[in-house]
């Protein structure tokens, strides 16, 4: 289980096109690598850069259409505004537990981009090494106390898959010795069309902000203690964990759900897109390249938590 990714949302949308321009002109999105290329998969409808209509209908893992009776009246995308509800902290420092709000019961959500998409919409990828203005956009999830030295993380981009059909590129800190095993990772992810809501760096602001219990970044190194611990370093600090669509594929221990508005998706029986299934090619996938999935432990349950410290 990753930091709590439901901050500066509003400011991402606001600020996405200023932001693309920056990043373009800096060129912080093309660190060091050799690009890959795949072609899209059957996890996901002909990709197009326009609204989706609301009358399409879900894909399972295997490619074929499901509609559930709240998919089939569902918008074309979720009407709800993410970031904007904090949520009574409790003594534990989570958000209180509710239950799934009915406009993310279905949850689609367009991804804003951040980066400039991949050209002609094909997988490409990066990695480099962690450059003076990617350590400031890191902010607190890195520190000199951390587990993991600035020179042993890498700076990844790789393509994705959103809910909006399209092809985005998302960002990750990871560690160097994983980085292009995770490249591989994705790159089979976005072969198979499997989709990503949002992959963009944690920031302090995200470590600071009031639980909302909505989000739903995938992302990386997190210097933090594993979920329910103070002593032990999570797999996050080392950059040796990835959570994916956390909302989607949330964590449950006892009475805690996190994102904790997400237990909605504590029934595994749904087959929507985006929700990781016991050997479906998201398991797959990273089980190649010897990572294990939290979906699989036995105390907990962490769908969304990937890592090579099985922890």
């Amino acid at each position: 289980m990753g930091i709590r990714p439901a901050a500066a949302v509003r400011w991402r949308r606001i600020g996405a096109l200023l932001l693309v321009a920056a990043l373009a002109a800096a060129g912080a999105g093309c660190a060091e690598g050799t690009p890959q290329q795949a072609e899209p998969g059957p996890w996901q409808a002909t990709p197009t850069p326009s609204t989706p209509s609301s009358s399409a209908p879900s894909a399972s893992p295997s490619g074929q259409a499901t509609t559930t009776p709240e998919e089939s009246t569902a918008p074309s995308y979720s009407r709800w505004e993410l970031g904007a509800s904090p949520l009574p902290t409790t003594t534990a420092g989570y958000g209180e537990i509710r239950p799934t709000p009915r406009q993310l019961r279905v949850r689609r959500f367009p991804t804003v981009d951040l980066l400039p998409p991949p050209a002609e919409g094909r997988f490409a990828s990066s990695v480099g090494s962690i450059t003076p203005q990617i350590r400031k956009r890191m902010g607190e999830t890195w520190s000199p106390r951390c587990p993991v030295a600035l020179a042993d993380l890498r700076y990844v981009t790789v393509s994705f898959r959103g809910f909006d059909g399209a092809a985005h590129t998302g960002e990750l800190v990871v560690a160097a010795s994983a980085a292009d095993d995770l490249v591989s990772v994705f790159a089979e992810l976005f072969e198979a069309g499997y989709p990503i809501e949002e992959m963009r760096l944690p920031t302090t602001a995200d470590l600071r902000a009031a639980p909302t219990g909505d989000g739903n970044n995938t992302a990386g190194l997190v210097c933090r203690a594993s979920t329910g611990a103070s002593s032990t370093w999570s797999a996050h600090a080392y950059g040796l964990a990835i959570d994916l669509n956390p909302f989607l594929n949330p964590y449950v221990k006892g009475d805690l759900v996190l994102p904790e508005l997400a237990s909605a998706y504590l029934d595994r029986t749904r087959t929507q897109p985006g929700i990781i299934h016991a050997d479906d090619v998201v398991v797959r996938a990273f089980a190649r390249i010897g990572w294990s999935w939290g979906g699989a432990w036995r105390s907990a349950k962490d769908y969304q938590h990937f890592s090579a410290t099985g922890r």
